[in-house]
């Protein structure tokens, strides 16, 4: 899978990009990422990329010109006045997973990111992400140029490079071969719609506080069954929004529902 990043600060990247599990999945080839400072593609002396907003306002705005000039030198193709989408569009039955790629607005004002949208996501060969700065980018972006906008939560941050990172991350873990064990992102909480059982390690006693007798019976039925309801009664005490959506068995609405009648 490639990225391809666009920045006004690739520098922010560095040490994210090149330690633990994103390292490793460049250094093994499952993973590319290119940086794309904006600010190579401003025309000028001074390379400006932002400017005050018409009408007035607070704040400074991305330029669109220099957006759109990187856009078309990494894809090597010119964005027609339709925009984006109508390239794309035109292309179709060429390769637009790798030639044509989704272009991505980190933004506030994007669909909230989940488990689910990084699926959705994972499924490209190829992404390339927008990192805005100051008050936002010129609309014109948006309109003509951006395929997706995506938030990571409901505040405001200073710019889309640490979502940006929670992206890759979170896109990277789901590549095959990634993680060595291919059922691990399976286990994780919010794969399934719930939150992840407690995990326990050595030693078995700690300071009094010994581990449940359940992970040293060796009685895996018995044991997947006790994950299982652990997880229900963790979401239904720290997310219960989340019952509503996931897929539950019988089963599993007794047990969530005697953990109700206890209460």
């Amino acid at each position: 899978m490639r990225f391809d990043i666009l920045t006004l600060f690739p520098e922010m990247f560095a040490g994210v990009f090149e330690s633990s599990i994103i390292g490793r999945a460049r250094e093994r080839g499952y993973v590319e990422i290119a940086l794309h400072n904006i600010r190579d593609y401003a025309a000028g002396k001074h390379r400006v990329t932002d400017d005050t907003p018409y009408s007035g306002g607070g704040g400074m705005i991305m330029k669109p010109d220099p957006i759109f000039n990187t856009i078309e030198h990494v894809l090597g193709v010119e964005v027609p006045v339709e925009g984006y989408a109508t390239l794309v569009a035109s292309k179709k039955i060429e390769s637009p997973a790798t030639v044509y790629p989704p272009i991505i607005l980190l933004t506030p004002q994007g669909r909230v990111f989940n488990q689910a949208i990084a699926r959705e996501l994972a499924t490209h060969e190829r992404l390339m992400m927008i990192c805005g700065r100051y008050e936002g980018v010129d609309e014109r972006v948006r309109q003509y140029l951006v395929t997706d906008e995506i938030s990571i939560g409901d505040y405001v941050l200073s710019g889309g490079e640490i979502p940006t990172m929670v992206l890759v991350d979170t896109l990277i873990r789901l590549i095959p071969g990634v993680l060595g064990d291919e059922a691990a992102t399976t286990k994780d909480s919010h794969s399934n719609g719930l939150l992840e059982y407690p995990h326990y390690t050595r030693p078995p006693e700690y300071r009094g506080h010994a581990i449940p007798e359940i992970l040293l019976s060796g009685h895996h039925a018995k044991l997947e069954i006790w994950r299982r309801q652990q997880s229900l009664a963790r979401t239904l005490s720290r997310r219960p929004d989340l019952l509503t959506k996931a897929e539950l068995s019988e089963a599993d609405h007794a047990f969530i529902e005697s953990l109700r009648m206890g209460e």
